[in-house]
């Protein structure tokens, strides 16, 4: 299972008018621990800023699941409800999940949102859509991973 930190991060970034702005944007990431994290964002922003930066907050996030499309300008928080029954106790148990879902408007944001949830087989409820703070998602990749000093990868 993925556990996603929400990490905002403050730098000067250069705007298309050429003119300099301080902004502080979010970015979500998967890491282990709160120190992964860090230290994953540190390596991304080294790479994608020009100059300082400073991470501000490190939080984890509620992001169940993201759904990353090549086509598509905006990351779209979606919250949704569903009911499980629990045979145990047999009640009824409401589920609330937040998702992301990249896409260029609310529509197709809803559109991508129905088919990647398509292997759900309890109906749920969209009770939330709207467009997140997140400017992009760092998914983990293994190659990415640095190996210390004197260590090698078991194979």
């Amino acid at each position: 299972m993925q556990t996603w930190f929400e990490c905002k991060v403050k730098y000067t970034k250069t705007l298309e008018s050429g003119r300099e702005q301080n902004v502080t944007e979010n970015y979500l990431l998967d890491a282990v621990s709160f120190t992964d994290a860090e230290a994953r964002i540190t390596r991304q922003m080294r790479e994608m800023v020009k100059g300082e930066f400073s991470i501000t907050d490190i939080k984890k996030s509620r992001i169940a699941e993201t759904f990353p499309y090549e086509k598509g300008e905006w990351w779209f928080r979606a919250t949704i409800n569903l009911v499980t029954i629990d045979e145990e106790a047999g009640k009824e148990k409401k589920i609330r999940s937040n998702y992301l879902v990249m896409a260029d408007d609310i529509q197709e944001a809803l559109t991508r949102l129905d088919e990647s949830l398509s292997f759900l087989v309890v109906p749920y409820v969209v009770s939330s859509l709207a467009v997140s703070t997140i400017v992009d998602v760092f998914p983990y990749n293994p190659a990415d991973s640095l190996i210390p000093e004197g260590y090698k990868p078991v194979e």
